[in-house]
């Protein structure tokens, strides 16, 4: 069975991490993927750590598998080159500060006359309309004007930023999702569209209950560590040699929790014999455990806990994750054929689909203009000479 995506043609102009994480998502699930890089350089992110025999390991995991064409956009050769790829595609994604596109005559409005099929994704900070449109963004930027920030860490603390890039991360699969049902849509009408997609609104999107309690409420939310704001016990606890989860979500979760924990007194405690009540007295709640839970190893406890049907977790390092049996089982690492990178895991596509055969291998990164020949011979028939001709020129 063929792929989902198989027979779509990405023509991939991002780089950094929003744009090429969105296009390594479309990549796994079948579409073709050719990045178009500059010349000189290439995407940024090639640049960025750890290196490993001279190759960035941080490019490694979201640009396997891809096709790259280097291109200088600043040539009037290079900017008709992509204007004839373009003929020839389904996809074009891009996450430069708004107008850049139009200033090369490559904006939407350009392309779709010569494609008008075409889906022309925009992924940038601030998206192509309102006042901060042309602002400089980064992940650290929106995660701060978003809110994210002020409601994540410790009480007291100073800001802190999650520690994954959710400000890009959230961009890409907002703009996967947006991608596919236009490529969706497009199959009734005939017709492609743009499709714009801002950091800043992807955090927007993500608030949850912090949104909601400030209206509710009338109070700013604040950091409260790791604990839920309205769900006790939810929350980091210390164990003898370290830390563990504990989500006990209901009233009956929490009687497992003290059954299991042999402090049973706690269950009819008029402190904690509901969720709101454990919530208002989260610090209590926190006291009892701690000086339980101190007792035994975060393995120990473990054991305990999930035989009593407690939901549980220790809290993993990478070491850990790379090794959990869950995730292995679920091939969410898999090898990546690069002889820079011998013995590398990236992870695997976390959409299970079953016309989605799994993969246990990735093909490596492409080096900078890898496939010039390939795709300008296979989609424009060009020559080995042509072709010659315009690296000579600067144009590749």
């Amino acid at each position: 069975m063929k792929k989902p995506l198989e027979g779509v043609r990405v023509l991939d102009l991002t780089r950094v991490l929003a744009g090429p994480f969105c296009t390594m998502m479309l990549l796994d699930l079948g579409a073709e993927v050719i990045k178009v890089e500059n010349p000189n350089g290439g995407d940024d992110s090639r640049a960025f750590g750890p290196f490993q025999n001279g190759k960035s390991a941080y490019f490694l995991t979201i640009n396997r598998g891809k096709k790259s064409i280097s291109l200088n956009l600043k040539t009037q050769e290079g900017k008709q080159l992509l204007r004839d790829l373009v003929k020839h595609c389904d996809v074009i994604c891009e996450n430069y500060t708004p107008g850049t596109m139009e200033k090369l005559g490559l904006g939407y409005d350009d392309l779709r006359v010569i494609n008008p099929r075409i889906i022309y994704a925009a992924m940038s900070g601030f998206g192509h309309s309102g006042p901060d449109m042309n602002k400089p963004a980064y992940d650290i930027l929106v995660q701060a004007m978003g809110g994210v920030m002020s409601i994540t860490g410790w009480p007291g603390s100073a800001p802190t930023r999650v520690g994954v890039s959710m400000g890009d991360i959230s961009a890409a699969l907002f703009g996967a999702i947006g991608l596919t049902t236009a490529l969706y849509q497009r199959e009734k009408t005939g017709v492609g569209q743009k499709v714009d997609v801002a950091m800043l609104d992807c955090q927007a999107a993500m608030l949850e209950n912090a949104l909601a309690r400030f209206q509710v409420e009338k109070a700013v939310p604040q950091p409260l560590g790791s604990r839920h704001p309205s769900i006790s016990p939810f929350q980091a606890y210390k164990a003898s040699d370290g830390y563990l989860i504990i989500a006990a979500g209901n009233d009956n979760l929490w009687s497992k929790l003290c059954t299991a924990l042999n402090c049973t007194p706690l269950i009819s405690d008029a402190r904690f014999q509901t969720n709101a009540q454990r919530t208002s007295n989260v610090i209590e709640v926190e006291t009892e455990l701690n000086a339980i839970l101190d007792q035994k190893t975060v393995a120990q406890w473990m054991d305990i806990l999930n035989n009593a049907g407690v939901p549980c977790s220790p809290v993993n390092g990478m070491d850990a994750v790379l090794q959990h049996p869950q995730l292995n089982a679920r091939n969410m690492f898999v090898d990546v054929t690069d002889p820079a990178f011998p013995g590398m895991k990236v992870p695997g596509n976390p959409i299970k689909m079953s016309c989605l055969a799994e993969e246990l291998s990735r093909d490596k990164a492409p080096d900078i203009g890898e496939h010039n020949s390939e795709v300008l011979r296979d989609l424009l028939g060009m020559s080995n000479a042509q072709i010659a001709a315009l690296k000579a020129l600067g144009v590749m």
